[in-house]
């Protein structure tokens, strides 16, 4: 990737704090399920990788029992950790905090002085407030700069890449990352229409750039665009392969590694992990077949529809019975 890390020329947004409205609209993606497969226990030790708003955590630290239990929550967003700080602050010593990348879970775990975790917890999705604060710059849906950066000290911004990349790159990242067949015209619209400054304009760039049939896209037809953007500023991909890695170091025998991911590339990492350990006698899979959401949830959760959830066991002696 040819980046260049100086932004003066189209900026970098300002830190926004915490919006108290957009935190309420945060709504946990298969939390039921994923409360089953962890089967978390009141003096277990537990591991949110990705805490975002914190709803999977509060659910988690509800059945922990005070004293006893404990939870460890990790964001790499120090927006999104502050949103979970307030609520779970009724949760007092049972909870734990810490700005990091999921990808460091080795490192944060040991950090924490806790014990073998009995559940990892890892959900690759963006949180509702992420996507609707405009000014991070994840969703063409409202005007915004190019940022989407999870990690506010990341050097790299969407803008630069739009900007910056060359044609035939930037044309293989949208292909590879967004599954985006008509990657090519855009990545050539996107050039001629340099500098771009905004989400919104953008999403118009990408747009005039693809064929006008009815019916072709289900989504908007910016979706895979943003979506391939969104995972080379913030190395989603490199960050879950090395998560992977590091998974079942942190985990006690018999404790439970469950993934929620939103992408096929990223799915498909995990099932291969999985495969893996259980080739090797890591792991026993738990989810024969990939958990998606039901009916009920994606109408009255729409953005839960591409989830899909794997759950794992580590094997070993001294596994909780």
């Amino acid at each position: 990737m040819e980046t260049v890390s100086d932004d003066s020329e189209f900026g970098k947004p300002e830190s926004r704090v915490p919006n108290p409205a957009s935190r309420q609209t945060h709504v946990p993606v298969m939390l039921r399920e994923a409360l089953e497969f962890l089967n978390v226990a009141p003096d277990g030790v537990y591991i949110d990788a990705t805490l975002g708003a914190g709803g999977h955590a509060a659910a988690i630290l509800s059945v922990l029992q005070r004293g006893r239990g404990k939870l460890l929550g990790i964001d790499r967003d120090p927006a999104a950790l502050e949103w979970a700080r307030q609520r779970l602050a009724r949760f007092g010593e049972s909870v734990m905090l810490r700005e990091g990348n999921f990808a460091e879970i080795d490192q944060l775990h040991a950090a924490s002085g806790l014990g073998p975790a009995d559940g990892l917890l890892a959900d690759l999705g963006l949180s509702s407030m992420q996507l609707e604060d405009a000014s991070r710059g994840f969703s063409f849906e409202r005007p915004g700069p190019l940022d989407m950066r999870m990690d506010p000290h990341t050097r790299t911004t969407a803008s630069e890449i739009v900007n910056r990349t060359p044609e035939r790159e930037l044309a293989d990242l949208i292909f590879k990352l967004g599954e985006e067949r008509f990657s090519r015209r855009i990545a050539r619209g996107m050039v001629k229409a340099r500098p771009i400054r905004s989400t919104t304009e953008l999403a118009q760039v990408v747009t005039r750039a693809i064929p006008s049939r009815t019916g072709l896209y289900h989504v908007h037809p910016a979706t895979r665009t943003f979506l391939a953007l969104r995972m080379v500023v913030n190395q989603e991909l490199e960050s879950l392969e090395t998560f992977l890695a590091q998974a079942l170091g942190v985990l006690a025998p018999g404790g439970r590694l469950v993934i929620l991911s939103f992408h096929s590339l990223e799915d498909r990492l995990v099932k291969r992990a999985f495969q893996a350990w259980k080739r090797e006698g890591q792991a026993e899979i738990l989810t024969k077949k990939v958990v998606r959401p039901g009916e009920a949830e994606i109408q009255a959760n729409p953005r839960s529809r591409s989830a899909k959830l794997r759950a794992a066991e580590k094997q070993g002696l001294g596994a909780r019975h």
